[in-house]
């Protein structure tokens, strides 16, 4: 897993945050995998790692197949929260995964 993935694990036991699976596979026979994945809300977080130092996600054919993917999640009912590995350490994506829970109840 890579160091967003694990930062954000480590902040959801902290928050007590329950539900939550990682690398779920949402769309068989797909191999598609969200990174965490609540399946009774419907709720994912995708940490999106190498957004500065052209990763898969910013290459073409990676960024298009990450829209395939999402779109996908989309038309699934899922909300997809997506977040960089900075947005993870400096606490953003906590804290608006807890606004999506809010909201969702």
């Amino acid at each position: 897993m890579s160091l967003g993935e694990e930062t954000f694990a480590l902040h959801l036991r902290a928050a007590g945050i329950e539900g939550f699976e990682r690398e779920y596979r949402f769309a068989a026979p797909r191999r598609w995998r969200l990174d965490f994945a609540d399946p009774v809300r419907m709720l994912a977080v995708e940490v999106e790692g190498g957004t500065f130092s052209g990763g898969r996600h910013t290459r073409g054919s990676g960024f298009a197949a990450d829209c395939e993917k999402y779109s996908t999640a989309a038309v699934m009912g899922w909300r997809v929260l997506r977040f960089t590995t900075d947005q993870v350490k400096n606490g953003m994506a906590l804290q608006m995964l807890r606004q999506a829970i809010e909201r969702a109840a």
